[in-house]
């Protein structure tokens, strides 16, 4: 699911470069260091709110309209001049990139395909994860 969220960037304009963000739909408080740093930051911390709330059974909150967003009343409005923009996220990609625990399943094999991969020394469950990656069209 991809989606776009309006994110308020507040630089600091010091020696680190630091920039205040704000997801206000999300209520989301973070910081980056430089802008490109500042997005991936925003972006991350979206992905893992959005995750947190499917792992839940939470409907995410749908994004404002960019120009519904208040700068002034922004939770860093005091700190500096802030400017709103779009942030994307593939929330699907997002979990295929940051949850990988791993999980035990039991499979039932025929015992002779079973010897047949251990004498080839066959990772069973490698197989078993890249043939599941296929037939659902995903991958890594």
């Amino acid at each position: 699911m991809k989606q776009v969220y309006p994110v308020i960037f507040t630089p600091l304009n010091d020696e680190k470069d630091t920039v205040l963000i704000e997801v206000p739909d999300l209520d989301i408080l973070t910081e980056g260091y430089g802008m490109a740093d500042a997005v991936e930051m925003a972006r991350d911390a979206i992905g893992l709110k959005g995750i947190s709330y499917q792992d839940k059974g939470i409907d995410l909150p749908g994004p404002s309209a960019l120009n519904g967003i208040d700068v002034s009343q922004g939770t860093f409005a005091e700190e500096g001049t802030g400017c709103v923009s779009f942030v994307d996220i593939n929330f699907d990609e997002y979990r295929r990139k940051v949850d990988n625990k791993t999980v035990r399943r039991n499979v039932t094999l025929p015992n002779w395909l079973n010897l047949e991969a251990e004498k080839a020394h066959i990772n069973v469950s490698k197989v078993l994860q890249e043939a599941l990656m296929v037939k659902l069209g995903v991958s890594r």
